[in-house]
């Protein structure tokens, strides 16, 4: 049997993904312009039908071990797409959460090629479901790889929505309990953790539309209201209500968040907050 051709993959791809169609007219212009890197583009993405395939060659690319070879991780993750079909529609809302907040990122393609952030979550996915599944083990192998090559570390039982940017990705921790809404952003160095030793429900709980600044620790299970900002460099202790902006530490309302979405503009300085009894 012989490949088919880039055209033959062109005409053969899903039509009505916009997204997907993007990521590949972006792949074909790299690997014109940059002739080094036109293999490692074509493996990529242009040999690829749907996005979720290329996602999946790219991730056992970057988490391939002597341990466990890049063909099982990839016919691993090939097995999750098709048990969780839903898992398509989070790489898309993913890739465009990087795309459209992220200043640095001005195509489609980078994330998917290049962004640590994205691949650490994407990781994630795949892991909550394995865990989900019963195979823990393989859930808990793809934690310890995607923290010790991306240094970020996200439990696979954590629970996570659709739109979620992972900003830079350094040194960011999600527990085991934790809970993050849609449309939430989380800059570097966050942490989402507990407190203590007790076992069971311990995480923090993310609501929708949340701003997360960077070197924010929110600990023990608590609640961050939709819609709310942590300010960078808080340690959030306490409930926070929905439309709040929380600094300090330990970290203290400071006022309510004027902008209707604050995870999209990306703001973490305080100027778009008024006062609460104004």
């Amino acid at each position: 049997m012989t490949k088919q051709s880039v055209p033959d993959l062109q005409r053969s791809i899903e039509p009505l993904d916009p997204i997907w169609q993007k990521v590949r007219t972006e792949a074909e212009q790299i690997a014109r312009e940059e002739p080094a890197l036109a293999s490692f583009v074509f493996a990529t993405v242009l040999n690829h039908r749907q996005l979720e395939q290329a996602v999946c060659h790219r991730l056992a690319q970057r988490l391939e071990h002597s341990d466990v070879d890049r063909g099982l991780l990839r016919q691993t993750f090939d097995e999750v797409m098709g048990n969780d079909p839903e898992l398509r529609n989070a790489f898309r809302a993913d890739l465009s959460a990087v795309f459209e907040r992220d200043p640095a990122c001005s195509r489609y393609v980078e994330p998917l090629l290049y962004f640590k952030g994205f691949h650490a979550l994407q990781t994630q996915r795949l892991a909550h479901q394995l865990w989900k599944s019963g195979r823990r083990d393989f859930a808990l192998y793809l934690q310890s790889q995607s923290s010790r090559i991306f240094g970020i570390d996200i439990h696979p039982a954590a629970k996570i929505g659709l739109g979620v940017f992972i900003d830079h990705g350094h040194a960011i921790v999600v527990g085991e309990t934790a809970v993050i809404g849609n449309n939430v952003s989380i800059l570097h160095n966050v942490t989402l953790g507990g407190t203590g030793k007790k076992g069971g429900d311990r995480h923090p709980k993310i609501g929708d539309h949340v701003l997360i600044g960077a070197g924010a620790k929110i600990l023990g299970d608590i609640k961050i209201g939709c819609g709310s900002k942590v300010a960078a460099g808080s340690v959030v202790l306490a409930d926070v209500p929905p439309k709040t902006t929380v600094a300090g530490v330990p970290a203290k309302k400071v006022g309510a968040v004027v902008c209707h979405e604050p995870e999209l503009t990306m703001d973490q300085t305080l100027d778009n907050c008024r006062e609460e009894d104004e």
